[in-house]
């Protein structure tokens, strides 16, 4: 299965080209940056301290996907977007790590999706997509009176809050509890913010030093507490996903998938 990684100087990209060259059934065909960024031109090995591979990372997308069956791509939701449309039309696999994306962006990639198979996920390792499953049965079989708040920290290089990882884990939730997320979101507390509104999920942000992704979902109830966490120690996890969700989606029809259907965790 021939690849395109996006974002490839990045510390994600570089980390993607490592681990797709390690593995089997993958073949990087090349990488793409914007225009007039200093790494186009680069061999993606070197760049990622493989050694040197010998393929480039262009600026021109439509060229480089027309030469390849999946766009792997942990970059911006501009670039993210652009790329579904082209993924689209070439029918391709595009597998999205991207977080950080709006409503209108959303509904881009849902309509890609009609003749792209897409693989969007707001974390694509193993263990948080464990986590999310076990956060919607827990948050089903507890009672009301339990409530949730999801608490995460990320590197200080991290633009966007809450992390995709935790509204992922707050989907869940709030599939668990049959209710619309959108509605029941607290998103930060500052000041006099009057007494918690029950039902609701709550989210805190934290950011700093060099931390790959901490994740904490927290079940307070009367008098009893229940806390779950995932850890990453290593962008390896998310790489490793990455290429299991691509390789997954290559013989699937077009269509809008998670890495919990490829994982086989869905309901």
């Amino acid at each position: 299965m021939k690849i395109a990684i996006a974002g490839a100087a990045g510390r994600m990209g570089r980390t993607l080209t490592r681990i797709a060259s390690e593995t089997s059934g993958i073949e990087i065909a090349g990488g793409l940056e914007s225009s007039g960024s200093p790494q186009v031109g680069s061999d993606m090995g070197e760049l990622a301290g493989i050694g040197r591979l010998g393929v480039e990372v262009s600026s021109d997308p439509a060229r480089l996907l027309a030469q390849v069956d999946c766009v792997i791509d942990f970059t911006v939701p501009a670039a993210t977007v652009a790329l579904s449309e082209i993924a689209a039309q070439k029918r391709l696999v595009h597998v999205i790590g991207t977080t950080g994306l709006s409503e209108a962006d959303e509904g881009k990639i849902r309509a890609a999706a009609r003749q792209a198979r897409i693989v969007k996920s707001g974390n694509m390792s193993v263990g948080v997509n464990l986590l999310a499953a076990l956060v919607k049965k827990i948050a089903r079989t507890l009672p009301s009176d339990f409530d949730i708040e999801i608490l995460e920290m990320h590197h200080r290089h991290k633009v966007d809050a809450p992390s995709g990882t935790a509204l992922l884990l707050g989907q869940a939730a709030a599939a668990g509890r049959n209710i619309e997320l959108k509605e029941k979101a607290i998103r930060g507390r500052d000041g006099q913010t009057g007494a918690r509104p029950s039902g609701h999920i709550g989210f805190g942000s934290l950011r700093g030093g060099s931390v790959v992704g901490e994740h904490s979902v927290i079940f307070a109830g009367p008098s009893e507490r229940i806390e779950l966490v995932h850890r990453a120690e290593s962008r390896d996890i998310f790489a490793h996903g990455a290429m299991r969700a691509a390789l997954w989606a290559n013989d699937k029809q077009p269509g809008l998938y998670s890495i919990a259907d490829v994982m086989g965790l869905t309901d």
